[in-house]
Parts: C-alpha cells; sequence; structure tokens
C-alpha cells in the first residue's frame, strides 16, 4: 500500500456545528433518516471555461480513517452540551452509506455535482467539512496550474510553490494537484514519496554566494552534477557575468545539455539575448528556464513578445491560485428518503438566483459528438432516467434559455461513479501517474473555446425535461409559502 500523508487521525477536523446538529438529528429521530447531499461548486475561478477535480483520494483517506477516540470523547464531554447518549453513539461512528464522485482529473463545470453523498442524516452532515476542504482545495490548485501548463504551450512547467504555500498539507497536496493537471514536477520532494510527484531543482542564489567566484560556483555544480546541471546566472549580473561563467563551466565539463535559469529582470529580452550567446558558443541543447512570480498571463505575454524560454518554473502564484485564491465549492442536502424507500426532493432557495439548488438524486451524463470525439454538454439527470443517445435530444444554454442545440450523433456517458456502498469502499484509486494521464486526454476533448482564458465559450450544462419539472414544482410551492 502506497503511504499517506494522512497519518493523523482527522475525524476532529470539523464544523463544531456538525456535531450540534448531529445531536439534533440523534435526540429528534432523525438519526437514520436517510439523506442525500450534493457537493457542487457555483463559478470557474479566473473566469475560465472548466474546472478540474481533484482531492477523492484524500476525501477517501479520511472517510477509511474515522473514529472518534477516548480524547475527542472526553473533549467533547467537557464543552457540556453533548449527550451521554449521543457521546456513546460517537465511540462506535462509522461512515455506512453510499458516495458517488467524478474521477479526478475530469474537467467539471458549475452546478453539476461533484460527489454525491446517501447516508444518515448525522453521517451525511458530519463528512460535509473534510470534503469541502480537500475537493475545493486540490480542485482549485489543479485548475489553476492547468490554465498555466496551457499557457506554456508545451514547454514543461515545474511547480516551485512550497515555502510560499499555506501550510504543510497545502504544499504536498498542491503538488499532487499541480502535477496531476499538468507540470511536469515539483520541487516538493516529499510529494515524490507519498503521491509519487516527480522532485526536481537545481540551486539558490545562495549556493553562488556561497563560493568566492561565480564560476566556482558553476565549475563546483557541474563537477557534482555533470548531467543535470542548470545554472542559476542573475546572483550578481546575467550578461556580463552569469552567462559567461556558466558557459565556461559547461565546456570545462563537457556539457552541451545543460541549462540556465534567470529569476528576475526583464526576461523576454534576456531570454533573447541569451539564447543567442548559446547558439553563437555551440550550445543549442543548452536549456533557458524561467522563474520569478509567473503566472498563465505573464508566460502568455512572454512568449507573445518571442521569449526564448525552454521551460518555466511558477511558484506563489500557482500554489495558492493568488489571483482567484477559493474554489467556492459547496454541500447542499438535494433529497430525503422516506420509510418506503421513495425519495423526496428538497430545494434551497435564495434570493440570489445562481444560490438556488437543483433538488432530487441525480446523475450526471457528459454528452459526447460521435464524429470529432469532443464533449458537446453535460446534463443533469433524475437517478432514474437513462438517456437514449439513438435519438435526437435538443439541450439548451446554461445563461440563456431561449439558446439551445440539438445533438443527433452522440454518445453519452455517466461522469459519477460508485466510491462507496453500505459503508464499504468499491472503488480503486488509480495512481497519481493515471490520474494525470486521464486529466490530459479528458481536457483534450474540451473544444478550444471552452478552454480560452478569457471569456471562454459557456459551456452547456442543461437539466432534463423531468428534472427541470421537478425543480420548478418545487420553486412555485415554495414561493407560495
Amino acid at each position: 500500500m502506497k503511504p499517506s500523508f494522512w497519518s493523523e487521525n482527522y475525524t476532529m477536523l470539523f464544523d463544531f456545528y456538525e456535531l450540534t446538529m448531529g445531536q439534533g438529528y440523534f435526540s429528534s429521530g432523525k438519526k437514520d433518516q436517510i439523506c442525500y447531499f450534493d457537493m457542487f461548486f457555483r463559478s470557474v475561478p479566473d473566469g475560465g471555461g472548466f474546472a478540474i477535480a481533484a482531492g477523492l483520494e484524500q476525501v477517501i483517506d479520511y472517510i477509511e480513517k474515522l473514529e472518534f477516540t477516548d480524547e475527542d470523547i472526553e473533549l467533547l464531554r467537557s464543552k457540556n452540551c453533548f449527550s451521554e447518549e449521543f457521546l456513546s453513539y460517537l465511540r462506535s461512528f462509522r461512515f455506512t452509506g453510499d458516495i458517488w464522485a467524478v474521477p479526478e482529473g475530469t474537467p467539471i463545470f458549475p452546478g453539476e455535482p461533484i460527489i454525491t453523498v446517501r447516508a444518515p442524516a448525522i453521517e451525511a452532515q458530519f463528512i460535509e467539512t473534510y470534503i469541502l476542504l480537500v475537493i475545493n482545495h486540490q480542485s482549485l490548485v489543479a485548475t489553476k496550474s492547468n490554465r498555466i501548463v496551457r499557457a506554456a504551450k508545451g514547454r514543461p512547467v515545474f511547480e516551485f510553490g512550497s515555502r510560499r504555500a499555506q501550510g504543510s498539507s497545502g504544499a504536498i497536496l498542491g503538488a499532487r494537484a499541480s502535477y496531476i493537471a499538468g507540470c511536469s514536477s515539483s520541487a516538493c520532494a516529499i510529494a515524490e514519496k507519498l503521491y509519487g510527484v516527480p522532485a526536481a531543482g537545481t540551486m539558490a542564489h545562495s549556493w553562488v554566494q556561497m563560493f568566492d567566484t561565480e564560476f566556482e560556483a558553476f565549475d563546483t555544480y557541474c563537477s557534482i552534477y555533470p548531467n543535470n546541471a542548470t545554472l542559476l546566472i542573475d546572483t550578481y549580473n546575467v550578461l556580463k557575468s552569469g552567462l559567461p561563467n556558466a558557459i565556461k563551466a559547461f565546456k570545462k565539463h563537457g556539457i552541451t545539455n545543460g541549462g540556465v535559469r534567470i529569476d528576475s529582470g526583464d526576461i523576454t529580452y534576456l531570454s533573447k539575448r541569451i539564447r543567442e550567446v548559446l547558439d553563437k558558443e555551440g550550445l543549442p541543447d543548452c536549456r533557458v528556464v524561467a522563474s520569478n512570480s509567473l503566472d498563465e498571463y505573464i508566460i502568455r505575454d512572454l512568449l507573445l513578445q518571442g521569449a526564448q524560454i525552454d521551460a518555466f518554473g511558477v511558484g506563489e502564484r500557482l500554489i495558492t491560485s493568488k489571483s482567484d485564491p477559493v474554489f467556492g465549492g459547496v454541500y447542499k442536502l438535494c433529497a430525503v428518503e422516506n420509510a418506503d424507500g421513495s425519495i423526496r426532493p428538497k430545494i434551497k432557495i435564495s434570493e440570489n438566483p445562481a444560490k438556488i439548488t437543483t433538488p432530487h438524486f441525480k446523475k450526471v451524463y457528459r454528452l459526447f459528438d460521435k464524429e470529432s470525439g469532443k464533449a458537446e454538454a453535460d446534463l443533469l439527470c433524475v437517478f432514474d432516467e437513462v438517456i437514449d443517445d439513438t435519438k435526437p435530444l435538443t439541450i439548451f444554454h446554461p445563461h440563456y434559455t431561449w439558446k439551445e442545440k440539438t445533438l443527433t450523433n452522440f454518445v453519452a456517458k455517466e461522469l459519477l461513479v460508485p466510491i462507496y456502498q453500505s459503508g464499504k469502499l468499491v472503488y480503486t484509486c488509480p495512481t497519481t501517474e493515471e490520474i494525470r494521464t486521464y486529466c490530459l486526454e479528458q481536457i483534450g476533448l474540451l473544444w478550444d473555446e471552452v478552454k480560452r482564458f478569457d471569456n471562454p465559450h459557456a459551456y452547456y450544462v442543461d437539466l432534463s425535461r423531468r428534472l427541470w419539472e421537478i425543480k420548478h414544482d418545487l420553486l412555485r410551492q415554495k414561493s407560495k409559502g
């Protein structure tokens, strides 16, 4: 079994109201009430056209280890607000419900379930905080990372963000999410141990400063790492000393495929001059690597300006998704189960239309054009509906209900897959490498218009006619009080 970062018991990592509500359910006879919750998000960070689901493996780790210890029970007893009967219930607390989720690496869109939980009320409510914490964080970093990777247009992107991440888990799981979304490696060494994310790195300015001369620093490094020498050339002066000393060291050690990194200055201008000199000196295979507070927009502009960059190191603006640092996923009740097994839909209404939920236990179909293979739309349906992809299907625009398209030559694929059944794990987590491969394949199935950074095409996420009618019947009922 591969090692897990979550060696500690995180059962107590919850919003306190999960337990106050839990005791309320317990004492009011709703402890065994089966209910359904959806986790979904409302808008794509940075105004993008899609997001990327990540973090499911850590949700599974958490649920597998759910257990209140004696110390936990004593702490809760000291709050003087929980009954002994409820504390006794918590001693044997385990998750016994069902979970469905989209596989990690799947492109996802606002309003559609990422995770659906069916469980007794206390259990379903209790796991809310952790699901949101993990999925929101990793989906945010994965989404940002892929934007940066796409901006680099095939050039490797190295994740350099550990020292600016929000805590150790932010660094480690951020590195994991960035690799899933297409980054080539991470500076976070423990991410390779735990999740197989390739760790890489070269030198800091302190290495250069440690030696009496810049050349001595480069010469020593090349002697130690002749097969992997990337030299940081902006400690003093890039063109007057850094680059000439790097070339001198490369030639002394017969290195023709090394690299130089610049971390400051006018990167476009410097990279052009560096490329020119390296080629003139017979080092056309020497790479030029750029870092220094980069993001997708800066990288895009650098390349539009003709910067001669072969790879990018991206840190704080990736690991924190600095431009839009909150993913905004929510976890909402969508249905309860009656004693006879029938399902009663629930809806939350708001004066803000974006906060009105879609009721019922649902499934999500992704509709692919058979000819191009591209994803055309997603369709939310009631759980027992089946899409007949042999017949034409009309879907409506997510923002303009008068705008529609009819699909005639398509195949429908369900997105949500079983993860837990009756509390038993039925899903085998793929490796990080497998998730990464799947993620990049699925992004390749989106139209380029959906992948634009600015004003992307609004991907169709529609409700089936039956689900639409259920939602609007509930809206009419609730509006009457």
